[in-house]
C-alpha cells in the first residue's frame, strides 16, 4: 500500500514537471520539429531576385522570368531565357527576352498579345538570377558562386561572404577580371583611405583572398 502511495505522488510530481518545463515535454516524446530556414539565412547561398529594379535590371541568359498573364492562365507561367536570348509563349512564339528589362519585356509581349486578347495585362518579373555572377575564393567563410543581383562593391561582395578566415591576408586581395589583375587592400578601405579601389563587381569577377 505504501509503496503504491509513492509510485502516485512520484507520477504527479514527474507529470507538474513536465507541464512547467516544455523542453522535458519534448526530450520525452517526439523529437522537436526543426525551425524553418530563412533564404536569407547567413551562410546559405542566395540568387534571389527580391531586390531586382525591373526598370533597370537587364535580362540575360538562364535568367528565370515569371510571366503573368491577368485572367489568361495559357500564357501565364515560369519561363527559362534559353541560350539563344529567347523565350517561347503560346501563339507569340519566339520572343526575344535577354537584352531587355522585364518592364519592357512586359511592354513588348502586351503588344504582341494584343492580336489575341483585349486589352492584355502583363506583368514580368524577374524569379531567378542565372545570368550574372562572381566568384570569391580563398581565405573566406564561404567561398564560392555568388549571383549579381543588385550592383555591388567589392567591399560588399566579400561581406556576403561571411568574413575572413584567421589567416587571410586582407591587404592582398586580387580581383581577376578577364586578363586584368585588380589589387584590393581590405585594411584601407576600414581605414577610409584608397576608396577609389573600391569599384564595383563586374560579371564574371573572380576575387581571390590570400
Amino acid at each position: 500500500m505504501v509503496r503504491r502511495a509513492c509510485f502516485l505522488v512520484l507520477t504527479i510530481l514527474a507529470g507538474s514537471l513536465v507541464a512547467q518545463n516544455p523542453l522535458m515535454a519534448q526530450n520525452q516524446g517526439s523529437a522537436p520539429s526543426a525551425a524553418p530556414v530563412r533564404a536569407d539565412t547567413p551562410g546559405l547561398p542566395s540568387n534571389s531576385a527580391a531586390a531586382v529594379d525591373p526598370n533597370s535590371y537587364v535580362i540575360g541568359v538562364q535568367d528565370v522570368l515569371s510571366i503573368r498573364v491577368w485572367r489568361e492562365q495559357d500564357f501565364s507561367g515560369t519561363y527559362i531565357v534559353r541560350p539563344d536570348g529567347k523565350i517561347t509563349l503560346p501563339l507569340i512564339g519566339d520572343v526575344q527576352s535577354a537584352g531587355l528589362t522585364p518592364s519592357r519585356l512586359s511592354e513588348q509581349l502586351k503588344v504582341a498579345l494584343a492580336d489575341y486578347i483585349n486589352h492584355p495585362d502583363v506583368t514580368v518579373t524577374l524569379q531567378q538570377v542565372n545570368s550574372k555572377k562572381y566568384f570569391i575564393t580563398g581565405e573566406v567563410m564561404r567561398a564560392g558562386e555568388f549571383s549579381l543581383v543588385v550592383p555591388t562593391r567589392i567591399f560588399d561582395a566579400l561581406s556576403n561572404a561571411g568574413g575572413f578566415r584567421e589567416f587571410a591576408n586582407k591587404k592582398k586581395i586580387i580581383i581577376m577580371r578577364g586578363t586584368e589583375r585588380l589589387k584590393f587592400n581590405y585594411q584601407d578601405i576600414l581605414k577610409g583611405k584608397n576608396l577609389e579601389q573600391n569599384v564595383m563587381i563586374e560579371n564574371g569577377d573572380t576575387i581571390v583572398v590570400p
